[in-house]
């Protein structure tokens, strides 16, 4: 699958990957930054943002997408940060392509599998009828039934745009992330280690990086470091983005 995706900035090259319901433009306001020390591919992952839609969902096919970029692009390795869902992407990728990545930043997510724990998004997603749908404005209102929290909201409907009509359309592939939601949450099930540098970066106050994370983290990944960041949530570089700059700026070096 050719992802969409954004290049920018100069110097060695840092692929970065976003996490679910998320885009590309997550990264934006950090790559003005990176992207002086940088050559940044900031991806749109499949069945979001830009990038095409498909039926196969799962962390298997996203890395080979990376793969692919990679290949397109010339790049025989590269620095490799991804989010969340990206954060899995991105250690899978490097457990089975250990020559691709140079170094690894994994942001507040663990190879452990997580619960599902999306359904009230995922609720309030499906709860919007495009068809009838009249404006933005409509759609917070609607999804605001669901979740209280304007901040998420507004970072959910990122993802609602226009198709070439100037009909409402949804850039993720809601139904098929409804559908497959348990496959974000799946522990890394590989045979093999990553023994290049790997920077484990969590927030303060989430519980998405734990102590008990450390036995599958040391034995995936035996070469890390785990920090996390102080007054930051799950969204750390939303949240702290100079402080998540800054450490990848000293953890790449």
């Amino acid at each position: 699958m050719k992802l969409n995706f954004k290049k920018t900035g100069e110097g060695e090259p840092l692929i970065i990957l976003h996490g679910l319901f998320g885009s590309a433009d997550n990264w934006f306001s950090i790559a003005r930054d990176l992207g002086k020390s940088y050559t940044l591919y900031l991806v749109d992952q499949r069945n979001h943002g830009d990038s095409p839609q498909s039926e196969d969902w799962d962390y298997e096919v996203m890395a080979e997408d990376i793969a692919e970029l990679m290949k397109d692009e010339g790049l025989a390795s590269a620095y490799l940060m991804g989010h969340s869902m990206g954060g899995k992407t991105a250690m899978f990728f490097a457990l089975k392509y250990p020559e691709k990545v140079r170094k690894l930043i994994v942001a507040d997510i663990a190879p452990r599998q997580y619960p599902v724990h999306h359904q009230t998004i995922l609720e309030g997603l499906n709860a919007i009828k495009l068809e009838d749908l009249k404006s933005r404005k409509e759609a917070d209102d609607l999804l605001s039934k669901y979740i209280s929290d304007s901040g998420i909201r507004q970072f959910l409907l990122k993802s609602l745009g226009r198709d070439q009509d100037g009909n409402f359309i949804w850039k993720i592939n809601l139904p098929v992330i409804t559908a497959k939601i348990e496959n974000v949450g799946e522990a890394l099930d590989f045979d093999g280690t990553f023994v290049k540098s790997t920077l484990f970066m969590g927030g303060a106050n989430s519980n998405y990086i734990n102590e008990g994370d450390k036995a599958d983290i040391d034995h995936f990944f035996p070469d890390h470091k785990i920090i996390h960041l102080k007054n930051a949530g799950h969204w750390l570089h939303a949240e702290q983005p100079e402080a998540v700059i800054q450490t990848v700026k000293a953890f790449l070096g």
